[in-house]
């Protein structure tokens, strides 16, 4: 269905299309059943193999034991790629939904059978746990399995984590696919345009335009209403209760575990932005004095200022500017994101059915990343391609550690990706020589700048509102979850923007709230932490791009703290965070 949009033609990304078949040649592929009953069978072996038996294991067996289990997590990886890949762009071909409901439900199977190993891993003595943890045959694994064990506080019985994993297949994935389902299959207003096309006509230069496309999304989130509040409330009261039953102290603890990140690193770094909201203010109120309107709505936050170039930006310009921008820092990063393009782990077309937004995907070692874009040809479009190249290189980089030390915490994954993205936004600064392109171009970053550090952030706080309102009040009601987002975003703008109470239901088209409870803060954290990490390459110079480059090949092998200290970054300390939003304002200086 790309052909039929005519911007793919223009913008030349009709054929931009992945390559699917590195993991299979298709949906028949033989392979694909051929793994599936490989993973079955090695997940009962396993079992057999090993269950009640690791406080008696030698090290040598011990070794073995996690091997297999990285080795079966692989397949199944590799089978949960492919079937969301291929599902991801054709989210109304029942057959491609129900091949990734079967790969959920057999990743369920297997990690029915093998949650003993996590389970009988943590209840180790910490004196066993030390044997091995210091095994020179166990060095490769010693940060994931001294990780695991940050989990024991948290886990239940064998019997209740059996159960809740088989129940795990009608849960929160099941639930965000629907989500997905009903947002991508949904035609905005009169033109029956998908959501990513409307959310483009939000950075035109016609305040009419911008207006109609606000109008009409606010048109479809309301006649889907019922069905996303539902979506929203089920999801809330799911979190509610894992947090109950695995004692977490508050409702983003989960997701600073799984981030090796302390609740007092994460309340330190949301503080501190919060106290800095006066410079998102100061910016809106200098734009509104450009624009020449009397007040900002909030269809206008995204409205382009004069003297920004508004041509559309073809698939092959945008691959220029990225790689040349990433060749001037890294020669070895331009040839990693040159793969990309050429190789067809891209796809780019706006099309009826495919998901919006961007993301990179992870697979396996021995299979490369994927990246999905919206293209629509605009310079946000061509940061989003920086951006999502920047997950795929750290991603490359990081497979050579394994599978298991790959997966690399959530903030230091968007660290990669921001700073992909400052490297096209400064490569392209440094050749303008017009002093009102130079302006508008510096505003377009700083809104950029801001969408990640102050609106994230504001997301964090408008998701601690849903979560501990659900937990205080019950079911909550859509008027309520506006008043939660309209609160929140009203404390970040102040009276710089006006928000109509039509905006208040924007909440409800938002994933990240559903599939990734607590994830928004790690854009503010990798937006600030990638300002300080550029401020030291203007500094060092060559002698910064390799240790960048050895953080991003650490993968997930460390924790951030210790990855963090070449580089004497101390994530605890509030001045450090202060010096990104300094940086922040010595850009607004430049435009006030």
């Amino acid at each position: 269905m790309t052909e039929t949009n005519p911007l793919n033609t223009q913008l030349e990304t009709t054929d931009i299309i992945w390559n699917l078949e590195d993991l299979y040649s298709g949906t028949s592929d033989p392979a694909i059943d051929i793994d599936i009953s490989w993973s079955e069978t090695e997940a009962t072996s396993i079992r057999e193999d090993y269950y009640q038996q690791m406080d008696a294991l030698t090290a040598e067996d011990f070794l073995k034991l996690v091997i297999r289990i990285e080795q079966l997590d692989c397949k199944i990886s590799k089978l949960a790629t492919y079937s969301f890949l291929n599902f991801t762009t054709q989210m109304s071909n029942a057959k491609a939904g129900a091949l990734d409901q079967r790969i959920r439900e057999v990743d369920a199977r297997c990690s029915t059978e093998t949650v003993f190993f996590e389970l009988e891993w943590n209840n180790l003595t910490d004196e066993r746990a030390t044997f091995f943890l210091t095994s020179n045959l166990t060095q490769e694994y010693h940060h994931y399995l001294s990780a695991l064990r940050k989990h024991r506080p948290h886990q239940l019985s064998e019997p209740e984590e059996k159960i809740l994993l088989e129940k795990e297949v009608s849960g929160r994935g099941s639930w965000t696919t629907l989500f997905n389902k009903v947002l991508s299959g949904y035609r905005f207003g009169k033109d029956q345009r998908t959501e990513e096309e409307v959310l483009t006509d939000l950075y035109s230069e016609s305040r009419e335009i911008r207006k109609t496309a606000a109008d009409e999304l606010t048109e479809g989130l309301q006649a889907n209403n019922h069905i996303l509040t539902h979506i929203f409330n089920t999801l809330a009261a799911d979190k509610m209760v894992m947090d109950k039953l695995r004692s977490h102290s508050s409702w983003v603890s989960s997701m600073n575990l799984d981030n090796e990140l302390s609740d007092s690193t994460v309340s330190t770094l949301v503080d501190t932005i919060t106290s800095r909201y006066d410079l998102v203010q100061r910016y809106y109120n200098v734009k509104k004095d450009i624009l020449g309107v009397d007040k900002l709505e909030d269809f206008d936050r995204y409205a382009p200022l004069p003297s920004l170039p508004s041509t559309k930006v073809n698939w092959q310009p945008c691959k220029e500017i990225v790689l040349s921008a990433f060749a001037a820092f890294s020669p070895e990063m331009a040839k990693i994101a040159t793969d990309f393009f050429d190789k067809r782990w891209i796809h780019a077309p706006i099309a009826q059915g495919k998901r919006g937004g961007a993301f990179a995907h992870p697979c396996v070692p021995e299979v490369h990343p994927y990246v999905l874009v919206n293209y629509t040809g605009n310079l946000r479009d061509v940061s989003t391609v920086a951006h999502e190249l920047g997950h795929g290189v750290h991603q490359i980089l990081a497979a050579k550690r394994g599978h298991f030390n790959s997966d690399t915490p959530i903030p230091l994954a968007e660290t990669a990706s921001v700073f992909a993205e400052l490297l096209v936004f400064n490569n392209q600064l440094e050749i303008l020589e017009n002093k009102d392109e130079r302006r508008a171009f510096i505003c377009q970053k700083l809104e950029s700048i801001f969408a990640t550090v102050f609106r994230q952030t504001a997301m964090n706080k408008f998701e601690e509102l849903m979560h501990e309102g659900r937990r205080t009040h019950g079911e909550l009601s859509s008027d309520q979850l506006s008043e939660y987002w309209l609160t929140t975003q009203q404390a970040m703008f102040g009276d710089s923007v006006t928000l109509r109470k039509d905006y208040g239901i924007w909440w409800s088209y938002i994933p990240h709230f559903l599939s990734t409870p607590g994830y928004v803060y790690s854009y503010a954290f990798g937006e600030l932490l990638v300002l300080a990490l550029y401020g030291l390459y203007k500094k060092e110079g060559d002698s910064f791009v390799q240790k960048y480059m050895t953080l991003l090949s650490a993968g997930g092998s460390l924790s951030p703290y210790t990855l963090m200290e070449p580089f004497g970054i101390d994530l605890d300390d509030p001045k450090f965070w202060q010096g990104g939003l300094d940086v922040i304002e010595q850009l607004l200086e430049e435009v006030e």
